[in-house]
């Protein structure tokens, strides 16, 4: 017995760390802070190669709590979202993080959208949100200057600091963080674990490796060996700044197209007083193209290269075109808010800073609709975690931990 312990520990020496987390975006961050929760004494490295968290798809959203309104019953999305939004208003209470419970419109202007609008009231309601129908009186009084036939008043919904709760996450994980750490190999043993080298020929090791890499993570799942039979297209959301935030008082949705997974053009009044609106939803020529004049060849190429992406023209090309109409032309972007907001003009609209969203894309042309998480040897990858994932990383992490922490078992 006594030789069969030491022989353990020499064996556990032989690696930096039990979970190696790639990803320093919040749902990276989550898992590292569920494994410790969950398993005090767990050794977690996270390599992120960004100098500090939450550089790209988490600080770079509209900063909502979402209710979980929108998702299908009994998905992941609907289920996660819901939980979590409760879970993210505690975390930021408990870790004093800026946050609001504000609740939010959604507005039907056309009376096409009226049908949607009242699916959704009943897609609420079996997910447990507590949802409210209003009329235009009632709309006016909630929002003076927004203009519509008919909208729901959702209760749960809010906002918060993202890029501050991932921030406390990295600390409150106790996990080792290292920024600046690009990963550019991994040698994945499946009956020993991982080494992981980063691009200043540092190797880390682990027992268990867990792919939160976003914008990254198929390319991250293929470098382990595993096919991930799905490619991240991106896409880039373009937002504004209003420069009169006292027409807003909340936040305000338009009644989204379910064919697509994108939430439409909205209006948002940030935990800092100011109201972004937006986003569109536009191809990106890079995986962090942030704009029209950041294209990388070779992602391009791989965006090109997959079925799926030229599935997606051919079925959403009517839809793209708009899109595409609104992100040259600021007329164009103008008039779809004022679908919401007839006082708005385009001297009101201030550029902000965009965002990319990671949308994995099958073969077929089909767009991941719900959280994808998949497992390999000794991995588990998050292959699809776009928005609401900044809302739901709570209990995403505790999935991913649960999976990562059972993996350990097997040793």
């Amino acid at each position: 017995m006594h030789y069969r312990s030491r022989e353990v520990v020499r064996v556990r020496s032989a690696y930096d760390c039990d979970v190696l987390v790639i990803g320093g975006g919040i749902v990276g961050l989550s898992t590292a802070y569920a494994v410790t929760r969950a398993a005090p004494g767990t050794r977690v490295t996270v390599l992120e190669k960004e100098q500090g968290p939450a550089r790209h798809q988490t600080g770079r959203n509209s900063g909502v709590i979402h209710s979980g309104v929108y998702y299908r019953p009994g998905s992941l999305k609907a289920r996660y979202a819901v939980r979590g939004a409760a879970e993210m208003v505690k975390f930021c209470a408990e870790y004093d993080i800026p946050h609001a419970v504000t609740g939010k419109l959604i507005v039907a202007t056309e009376k096409a959208e009226l049908p949607r609008l009242h699916a959704l009231v009943q897609r609420g309601r079996e997910n447990g949100i507590p949802v409210r129908e209003l009329g235009p009186a009632q709309i006016a009084e909630a929002e003076p200057e927004v203009r519509g036939l008919a909208a729901i008043h959702v209760g749960t919904t809010g906002v918060c600091d993202y890029g501050a709760v991932a921030r406390r996450l990295a600390e409150a994980s106790g996990a080792d963080i290292r920024y600046g750490a690009d990963v550019v190999r991994i040698d994945r043993r499946p009956g020993l674990g991982a080494a992981v080298r980063t691009a200043d020929g540092t190797i880390v090791r682990g027992r268990v490796l867990v792919n939160c890499a976003g914008l990254h993570c198929d390319e991250t799942a293929r470098l382990t060996g595993d096919d991930p039979e799905m490619r991240i297209v991106p896409f880039r959301g373009e937002y504004f700044t209003l420069a009169r935030p006292e027409l807003v008082r909340g936040l305000v949705y338009p009644v989204p197209d379910p064919a697509f997974p994108f939430l439409g053009v909205h209006l948002t009044r940030g935990i800092d007083g100011s109201v972004h609106i937006g986003p569109n939803a536009v191809p990106a020529l890079a995986r962090e193209g942030y704009g029209w004049g950041v294209i990388r060849p070779r992602e391009l190429g791989a965006t090109l290269a997959w079925p799926g992406s030229w599935r997606i023209a051919r079925r959403h090309w009517r839809y793209g075109a708009g899109e595409l109409r609104r992100s040259v032309s600021k007329a164009a972007f103008t008039e779809a808010v004022r679908r919401l907001l007839p006082a708005v003009t385009p001297d009101d609209l201030l550029p902000a800073a965009a965002g990319v969203r990671a949308q994995a894309v099958l073969r077929d042309g089909t767009l991941v609709d719900d959280f994808l998480i998949k497992e390999g040897p000794r991995t588990v990858h998050v292959l699809n975690a776009p928005s609401p994932a900044a809302t739901a990383s709570l209990p995403i992490g505790r999935e991913v931990a649960r999976r990562a922490l059972a993996a350990l078992t097997t040793d």
